[in-house]
C-alpha cells in the first residue's frame, strides 16, 4: 500500500498551542509562496518518483492523498486539485482511493468546497477543536462553532464526508466545557470524531504563557476524565474508538492514518514532510574482487527540508529536498511494528514478531485490565489507552529484539 502526504505549511495566523511547521508569510523566497507552492510541489513529486526508480522504490497507485498543515485551505482550490492531479500522473490513483484535506472553518464557503468535490477529494477534516467561545480563544482559534456548521453543510451538499478535530485539556477548559464540544461535533452528523490531548509545547506562546503563569498548566488527570468522557459520549453515538485518538462511524475509519498505523509505505511532499518505505535498494561498492558492486536492500525514513525557502532552493537546485534520511533496521521495524500495534483497535498482531515475546511477561497486563489477547492479537484496554506509553514500555521488556 501507498500513500501521499502533502504539506502546506501556511497559516492566516499562528494559534498560541502550534508547534507544526508553519508560516504566516505569504512568500517564503525560492518559489516558496503561496501563490505558486503547487507548482514547487509538483517539482518535487517528479525529483522524488525519479528517486523511487533510481532506488527500486515501485510503489502501487496511491491509495490515499492527504493534504495537511498548516492550513491547506489557505490556498485555491485549483491549487489543491492541480497537486492531487499531479499525484495521479505521478503514481496513479487508485479506484476508490481516500482523498481528505484538512481546513481552517474560516477559509472555505460553498462554492470552495464544491471545487474541491468536483476536482476528485472526497473527504474534509474540520479543525473544529472546541464549540465553547472561551476555550477557542484561549486556543486562539478564530472561527466560530457556526463556521465549522457551515463547512459541514457545504461538504454534505458537494457528497464529501466529514470528519472535525478537536482538543482537550486546553488551560481553563472546564469538564462540562469539553462535554459541549463533545455533544456539540456529535450532533454535526460528522463520520469521524478526532480528540486529541493539548500537547504543550515550550517555544510556543502558550508555553511560553504557562512558564510565567499567566495560563495554568494542562492536568494529566483532568485530561484523563476528559477523555473518558469522549470516549462513553461518541461510543454511545456509534462512533467507535479504532486508534486512541480517533473515533468513526463503523466504515469511515480514516484509511490515510490506519496507513501509517499499520506502517506502510508513503512519501511526504512539502517542507517538514516525513517519508517511509519499506524496501529500499542501495548500490554500493563491494569489496568483493569478483564484481564491483552489491545491491542491499532494507527500510528508510527520511524528512524534507523544514524552512520553505531552503526546501524551494533544494528543488530549484532539481535535489530532493530531504534534510536527513536514516535506515530502518529490523529490530527498529519490529518496534515499530509494537509501537503502531498497540495504539490501535485491530491491534498487535502476535504472528509478526514469531517466537520473540515471552507470553508469562504479557499475561499479567491482561490480568491488570490493560490489554486483551484474542483471536493472536493484543488489544489495548481503555486504561490501556490512557497509560499506552507504559504499555508498550513492558511490552518491550517482554521482547527478545
Amino acid at each position: 500500500m501507498f500513500e501521499a502526504y502533502i504539506h502546506v505549511p501556511f497559516c492566516i495566523r499562528r494559534c498560541g498551542y502550534c508547534d507544526f511547521n508553519t508560516y504566516t508569510a505569504v512568500d517564503m523566497g525560492a518559489g516558496a509562496s503561496r501563490g505558486n507552492y503547487a507548482n514547487m510541489v509538483i517539482r518535487e513529486m517528479s525529483i522524488v518518483h525519479d528517486w523511487q526508480i533510481a532506488h527500486g522504490v515501485n510503489e502501487p497507485e496511491a491509495a490515499t492523498v492527504f493534504f495537511g498543515g498548516g492550513t491547506p485551505t489557505i490556498l485555491k482550490a485549483s491549487d489543491l486539485v492541480a497537486m492531487l492531479n499531479a499525484v495521479r500522473d505521478t503514481w496513479g490513483i487508485a479506484d476508490n482511493a481516500e482523498i481528505t484535506t484538512e481546513a481552517n472553518p474560516d477559509t472555505v464557503n460553498a462554492d470552495y468546497v464544491k471545487e474541491l468535490a468536483d476536482g476528485g477529494f472526497n473527504r474534509i477534516s474540520f479543525g473544529m477543536q472546541s464549540a465553547v467561545p472561551s476555550v477557542l480563544k484561549t486556543l486562539d482559534r478564530t472561527h466560530t462553532p457556526a463556521n465549522v456548521a457551515a463547512g459541514i453543510a457545504a461538504a454534505n451538499a458537494a457528497g464529501m464526508r466529514s470528519s472535525v478535530d478537536l482538543i482537550y485539556g486546553a488551560p481553563g477548559e472546564s469538564l462540562d466545557d469539553w462535554r459541549v464540544s463533545v455533544r456539540t461535533a456529535i450532533d454535526l452528523g460528522v463520520d469521524h470524531i478526532s480528540a486529541y490531548a493539548l500537547t504543550v509545547a515550550p517555544n510556543t506562546k502558550m508555553g511560553r504563557q504557562i512558564a510565567v503563569g499567566t495560563l495554568p498548566t494542562p492536568d494529566d488527570d483532568d485530561e484523563a476524565t476528559k477523555y473518558e468522557i469522549a470516549d462513553d459520549l461518541l461510543s454511545a453515538a456509534g462512533l467507535e474508538w479504532y486508534e486512541i485518538s480517533n473515533w468513526a462511524c463503523p466504515g469511515y475509519e480514516s484509511q490515510h492514518n490506519l496507513g501509517y498505523w499499520r506502517n506502510v509505505d508513503w512519501a511526504g511532499l512539502g517542507p517538514g514532510a516525513h517519508s517511509h518505505y519499506g524496501n529500499v535498494m542501495d548500490v554500493e561498492q563491494s569489496t568483493s574482487a569478483e564484481t564491483s558492486e552489491t545491491v542491499k536492500s532494507s527500510g528508510l525514513r527520511s524528512w524534507d527540508i523544514a524552512h520553505p525557502r531552503m526546501w524551494g532552493q533544494a528543488i530549484n537546485d532539481d535535489n530532493v529536498p530531504w534534510s536527513g534520511s536514516e535506515r530502518i533496521s529490523n529490530e527498529e521495524n519490529l518496534e515499530e511494528i509494537i509501537m503502531l500495534g498497540l495504539r490501535i483497535r485491530e491491534g498487535l498482531d502476535l504472528s509478526r514478531l514469531g517466537n520473540m515475546v515471552d507470553m508469562a511477561r504479557i499475561q499479567p497486563m491482561e490480568d491488570e485490565g490493560l490489554i486483551v489477547i484474542r483471536d493472536g492479537r493484543v488489544i489495548p484496554t481503555r486504561t490501556g489507552r490512557l497509560l499506552n506509553d507504559t504499555v508498550i514500555e513492558r511490552f518491550f521488556d517482554a521482547c527478545s529484539l
